[in-house]
């Protein structure tokens, strides 16, 4: 793993330094969290978490960082010394991998020296912005796809070879099913797969000739792309016969991929030619510039598609590329005393939540149907009934009495010092979870278009010190 201690913004060291300076003993805490979901959704899968920790664990910046900061000519060297023999010293709790999280909680809690904190807001941000977006992506387009498996293959579209590689581990966390990135499929142990492009089929003589090379190479593995020249009159036709003989000789033949034109067409009239040859059990991939709301479209004309490949709008979340997750500090010590901090802005949106916080998932009693979330602070007690107030400050009606619930913490610790306090699945246990809990809140909140609110609310305790802060500020 590189180390990425150096993915900083420079006023991120420029504050450190100046903490060291100032208030070198104070404690922070800095919450993640974002406010607009992309694509207009309802919530986002969070995902990143595992990089994260690795990268907090393992940072460390080595002498030529340290030369080259020292060549900046903005450092005391007391602060330099403190980075060249750094260690981690920081309490982390985070929501798992794969949870479906919604606008204001914190999906990630850091807690440590300020001039620690303070550094690690570039690296968390990127990693966990850019494997949630995916991640959020991915479980839209599975939505829409179904029960039909779907496999990532952006990698030549991604945003670089990092984008390409964790990309494919969030798509995963999202719902794919597997990916034609061979680097992620090692490194995560996903599924690698994929079938040929055109070039294949233009380097024969002749389509038919090229289909019968690659099955005479891969006969367990004959997935043919019949899009070359034409799907229905020499595509599908030649793959038949190159299936047929296949099955003579004792192997069954995978499939075939459809990369253009009219895809419900093209499957209509491929899978006749299919099963009227006999071959029913042969499936269909579509695959060309495919997103969520064109796999919905595909299905509802009753396209006779059996899985999808998907690539550059999955990777790069083409339709809402950014997630503009955020991390702000909530708290200060002073003493032993933890002081709650605020963000004030002028659009009330952005006036954060302080304290060190929890938040919970709210269940009908009894039950694993979620109906809402609260965000409270770190020490409150959670009674059998709750007053609380809306968090999305716009809301018109704000005020909430809850009761006959259950609730269940979301956060929960992850790494204290040098101490794994949880585990680290792998990546498919992972989307497992992620299955669970979508499973848990209602089909309404998980529609891909004009999806019904998941209420968040915060507790009257915390809501209280954000109006008291605010009028400390004189707002």
């Amino acid at each position: 793993m590189d180390n990425l201690s150096m993915l900083t913004d420079l006023y991120e060291l420029s504050m450190a330094n100046g903490y060291r300076q100032t208030i070198p003993e104070e404690e922070g805490v800095f919450d993640v969290f974002f406010r607009k979901v992309p694509d207009d959704g309802s919530f986002v899968i969070c995902a990143g978490l595992q990089q994260v920790v690795e990268n907090l664990h393992d940072f460390h910046f080595d002498k030529q960082d340290i030369d080259y900061l020292r060549s900046l000519g903005l450092f005391q060297d007391n602060f330099l010394d403190y980075l060249a023999h750094f260690h981690f010293d920081c309490q982390v709790s985070a929501i798992p991998e794969g949870t479906p999280v919604f606008s204001r909680e914190p999906l990630l809690t850091i807690r440590g020296p300020l001039l620690q904190a303070q550094l690690f807001e570039t690296l968390i941000l990127n990693i966990m912005n850019h494997q949630s977006l995916i991640a959020t992506k991915a479980r839209r387009i599975t939505y829409a796809a179904g029960d039909r498996p779907v496999m990532e293959f952006g990698a030549r579209r991604a945003q670089g070879a990092s984008s390409a590689v964790y990309g494919a581990r969030a798509a995963v966390i999202g719902g794919c099913t597997s990916t034609s990135n061979v680097l992620a499929a090692q490194k995560f142990g996903i599924p690698a797969a994929g079938t040929m492009a055109h070039a294949w089929i233009e380097a024969f003589p002749d389509e038919l000739s090229a289909f019968e090379k690659w099955a005479e190479v891969y006969p367990d593995n004959a997935a043919l792309l019949v899009d070359t020249y034409d799907v229905l009159k020499s595509g599908v036709p030649n793959a038949i016969k190159v299936f047929k003989e296949l099955k003579q000789n004792g192997h069954q033949p995978v499939g075939i991929r459809i990369d253009s034109g009219d895809i419900t067409q093209l499957a209509r009239g491929a899978r006749k030619q299919l099963d009227d040859a006999g071959l029913p059990e042969v499936k269909i991939t579509a695959s060309n510039a495919l997103d969520e709301h064109v796999v919905m479209s595909l299905l509802n004309e009753g396209a006779p598609l059996d899985n999808f490949g998907i690539g550059e709008n999955l990777i790069t979340s083409a339709s809402s590329p950014v997630l503009s997750g955020v991390y702000k500090l909530a708290a200060v010590s002073e003493g032993d005393q933890l002081i709650p901090k605020i963000k004030v802005s002028a659009s009330r949106e952005k006036v954060t939540l302080p304290g060190l916080k929890q938040a919970y998932r709210l269940y009908h009693h009894g039950t694993k149907q979620a109906f809402a979330d609260v965000i409270a602070l770190k020490d409150e007690k959670l009674g059998d009934q709750l007053d609380v107030v809306k968090a999305n400050p716009l809301a018109t009606k704000r005020d909430q009495f809850i009761k006959d619930f259950d609730a269940v913490p979301l956060q929960e610790a992850v790494l204290d010092g040098d101490n794994l306090k949880a585990d680290l699945p792998d990546v498919f246990a992972i989307q497992a979870h992620s299955k669970k809990m979508l499973a848990e809140i209602p089909s309404a909140t998980k529609r891909l278009v004009n999806p019904d609110e998941f209420p968040v609310y915060v507790t009257h305790k915390l809501d209280q010190m954000q109006e008291q802060l605010l009028e400390k500020q004189g707002k």
